[in-house]
C-alpha cells in the first residue's frame, strides 16, 4: 500500500486480516508509528509554511491578472496570465532549472532588502519584443545577442510591468520596485547564498499563439520582515486607518454643507377609497392633531424636533421647541 488514502480492496484486506488473526492492531499501531517518521533534507529547508505559501498565491494571482491587463494594452493582441505553482527551493536549485540563455530581470524591492528576480523566457521575450515592434508576435528566441535598443524596448516594457507588483503587494506592504539590472546569464547571477531558501513563483502566459514561463524568484531574505504579515490571522482583520487631521477638516466641511430634507408633519386622517375618489377642490380632511397640539419635524425619515407652525415675512414656516430623544440619539444631544 502507498498513499495516505486506502482503496476499498485495501480497506477490505485489512479487515480480513484482522479478522483471521494474521495481523493485530498493534502491529499495524507499530507500522502508523514508524510511517510517522519522514526524511528531511537540510539543503531543502522549508521556511514558509503552507499557510504564508497560500498567502503569497494569492498575492500573486492578483498580479497576474494585473500583468494580464497591463500586457495586453502595450503589446494590442489577445494575453493571458496564470498562476501555475507557488514553490520554496534552494537558489542553486532555482539557477539551475532555467535556461542557460535567458532574459533575467533583477528589481530591487525598497524598503525591502535584497532584489527579485524575473525570469523570463526566451520565446515570451521575443514574441513580446515583436508585438513592440509590429510584428505578429512570433519568436526566435536568440537572448544571447540582443541590441542595445531591443534590451532598452524590454527594459521599458518590464519596468512599468512592476506597478502591477506594487498594487498587488500594497495590501502586504508598500514597495517601491524599479529595474537594477537585467541580465541573460543565469550563471553570473551572485545574489545570495546558493543553499538560501527562495519562493519562485511560475506563471504560464500565452500571447496569441506563442505561449511560455515566467518565474519570479523572491529570496527568504527580502520576505523576512514581513512574514508575520503572511498569516490568515493578518489577512482576517480589519486595517482601520485614522484619518489625518488635514482630511477630519476637509469631511467636516463637506459634511457641513451637505443637504438634509426636513419635513413638518401636520398630522395625519383616513378616508374611506370612495371619498377619495369624490375628492374635490375645497373639501376639507380631519387630521389626527390639535390646533394647539406642535409638529413634528422630521430630518429624513427620523423624527428630531417638535414646532409650532407660523409665518416669517409671509412665508409659512415652523419655530423649533424641542428635541426629541430617539434610542439612537447621545443623551448630551
Amino acid at each position: 500500500m502507498s498513499g495516505d488514502v486506502l482503496s476499498q480492496n485495501e480497506i477490505d484486506a485489512l479487515l480480513s486480516a484482522l479478522s483471521t488473526g494474521e495481523m493485530s492492531a498493534e502491529e499495524m499501531k507499530k507500522e502508523e508509528e514508524t510511517r510517522k517518521v519522514r526524511v528531511y533534507d537540510f539543503k531543502r529547508a522549508l521556511r514558509f509554511s503552507k499557510d504564508q505559501i497560500r498567502s503569497l498565491t494569492r498575492i500573486h494571482e492578483n498580479f497576474a491578472r494585473l500583468l494580464t491587463t497591463y500586457f495586453s494594452a502595450q503589446l494590442r493582441t489577445y494575453v493571458q496570465i496564470n498562476v501555475v505553482s507557488v514553490d520554496q527551493i534552494p537558489f542553486e536549485e532555482f539557477i539551475s532549472s532555467i535556461p542557460n540563455m535567458t532574459l533575467i530581470n533583477i528589481f530591487d524591492v525598497s524598503p525591502l532588502e535584497g532584489n527579485i528576480l524575473m525570469e523570463v523566457n526566451p520565446n515570451v521575450a521575443y514574441s513580446m519584443l515583436e508585438r513592440l515592434m509590429g510584428g505578429f508576435g512570433s519568436s526566435s528566441g536568440k537572448v544571447d545577442n540582443m541590441t542595445e535598443i531591443e534590451t532598452k524596448i524590454l527594459t521599458n516594457l518590464f519596468e512599468r510591468s512592476f506597478d502591477s507588483l506594487r498594487e498587488a503587494w500594497s495590501g502586504l506592504i508598500e514597495i517601491d520596485p524599479y529595474l537594477a539590472e537585467m541580465e541573460v546569464n543565469p550563471q553570473f547571477l551572485q545574489m545570495i547564498s546558493p543553499n538560501e531558501t527562495v519562493v519562485v513563483i511560475s506563471f504560464n502566459i500565452v500571447i496569441g499563439e506563442s505561449s511560455g514561463m515566467i518565474n519570479m524568484c523572491i529570496p527568504h531574505i527580502a520576505l523576512e520582515p514581513i512574514i508575520p504579515n503572511l498569516s490568515v490571522s493578518y489577512w482576517m482583520q480589519t486595517n482601520k486607518k485614522e484619518p489625518t487631521p488635514e482630511q477630519s477638516i476637509l469631511l467636516e466641511r463637506r459634511i457641513k454643507k451637505a443637504t438634509l430634507p426636513v419635513v413638518a408633519d401636520l398630522g395625519k386622517g383616513e378616508i374611506s377609497i370612495e371619498d377619495f375618489l369624490y375628492l374635490q377642490m375645497g373639501d376639507v380632511i380631519s387630521l389626527d392633531t390639535k390646533i394647539e397640539d406642535p409638529l413634528v419635524i422630521r430630518v429624513g425619515e427620523t423624527p428630531k424636533f417638535t414646532a409650532q407652525p407660523g409665518k416669517l415675512r409671509n412665508r409659512m414656516a415652523v419655530q423649533i421647541l424641542d428635541t426629541l430623544k430617539t434610542g439612537g440619539d447621545e443623551d448630551d444631544e
